[in-house]
């Protein structure tokens, strides 16, 4: 049941009577007898699993990725963790809306429900060490407490500007893990005050906020120091024909000899990897819109897609180290259609043949290097022109004329 629900989130048709048919051809290469072709049984077969299975698996997978990445692949010889939260969309049906209601700027029967999460990606390696899932009500910071435990000592959390709060940064800086975080908007920074580093480079106090706020555990807001010491460091963006813009950069790193204020810049700049590794795993393996009728199946189709994407990090770190490529740098979408004609041969006799073949055709995948590129967020092609949906389904039925009945 595990490999249908990851060949089932990988194969362009995630209908669960494609991976019955699958299923059936595979039963039928090995001599086993013929299922039966309702796909009832597989629906309540994946609805048996626990809950619990996909999580720990792929938590499983993302941990043993990030233990095999040597000091020398890791941001000075630290693993930095990366944070943000991201949305999908569900079927609409009555238990996704209780549990996932949809934007409240929509009319009742004319959206579908949203979930929202927030998930940390290890920047060595890209894979996903954990998430957690929400509804829409709930803000990234708030859902980032039930993610905070996958830090140890010696991280680094590296985030946007949604995560600069003081608690965090006291909290993770008394368990050793150091904070990179783009200041807030509110926080404003004065460079004429606190202790100079250099240019655009200082070291000030912060002092605790006076009240808890909603996302934050009452034990936790007394545990924080009446003050933190935070490094802000300010450079200069600038993209021929656009604004320049100043960024503010907010970290625990104090030492500016080890941690200069040019390579935080660009640390903070690889932050984007995060948002191309959503975009894979909502664009590239469609977990953009999940099929789940129930909670307790969208929250397992989407940890089948976090532990289907970790399994191709890992084949991409595997088919990089063993051929002298670097694996971030290797085709994420080319790895799924190299490895979708091997599927059916997982079980034959030349399997470690077919593997190897499948890494030296996943390391030719190289992605190329494309400066100063630049595509424009729009869409070419126009929709049908059909009128939106603004009201329920069943009224809009009693509207039709009574020869189309």
């Amino acid at each position: 049941m595990v490999w249908c629900m990851i060949r089932q989130v990988l194969y362009a048709d995630p209908s669960c009577r494609a991976v019955l048919a699958w299923v059936q051809a595979a039963r039928k290469h090995e001599g086993l007898s013929r299922l039966s072709h309702d796909t009832s049984g597989y629906c309540k077969a994946r609805q048996r699993l626990p809950a619990q299975l996909f999580p720990q698996l792929s938590r499983r997978v993302a941990r043993v990725l990030s233990d095999r990445a040597s000091t020398m692949q890791r941001w000075c010889g630290r693993r930095v963790l990366v944070a943000d939260g991201s949305a999908f969309s569900m079927p609409d049906t009555p238990d996704n809306q209780n549990r996932f209601p949809q934007p409240c700027r929509q009319k009742q029967g004319c959206g579908f429900p949203v979930g929202v999460f927030v998930g940390v990606i290890c920047l060595t390696t890209g894979a996903v060490i954990d998430a957690f899932i929400g509804s829409g009500k709930m803000h990234d910071l708030a859902m980032f407490y039930y993610v905070r435990s996958c830090f140890v000592a010696g991280d680094i959390f590296l985030a946007d500007r949604a995560f600069s709060a003081y608690s965090e940064m006291a909290l993770f800086l008394g368990n050793k893990v150091d904070s990179v975080v783009r200041l807030h908007q509110r926080r404003k920074a004065d460079f004429r005050r606190g202790r100079v580093l250099g240019i655009g480079d200082h070291i000030v106090s912060w002092s605790r906020p006076e009240y808890c706020s909603k996302g934050l555990r009452r034990k936790d807001f007394d545990q924080l120091p009446p003050s933190l010491q935070v490094r802000e460091i300010r450079y200069s963006v600038a993209v021929k024909g656009f604004r320049t813009h100043n960024v503010i950069l907010a970290t625990t790193l104090y030492d500016a000899g080890k941690y200069s204020a040019k390579d935080l810049a660009e640390l903070y700049f690889r932050r984007w990897d995060i948002e191309v590794d959503f975009r894979h795993l909502k664009t590239t393996m469609q977990m953009d819109i999940l099929r789940g009728h129930n909670p307790d199946v969208v929250n397992k189709e989407f940890w089948a897609h976090v532990l289907a994407y970790n399994l191709i990090r890992c084949l991409l770190w595997d088919a990089g180290s063993g051929h002298g490529k670097p694996p971030l740098g290797l085709s994420l979408k080319g790895a799924i259609q190299h490895l979708l004609p091997h599927w059916s041969g997982y079980r034959c006799q030349r399997f470690t043949e077919m593997f190897k073949e499948l890494l030296l055709l996943i390391a030719a995948e190289l992605l190329p290097i494309r400066p100063k590129r630049v595509e424009p967020r729009v869409r070419k092609r126009r929709p049908k022109q059909f009128t939106f949906m603004n009201k329920p389904r069943n009224e809009l039925r009693k509207q039709l004329p009574k020869e189309n009945y």
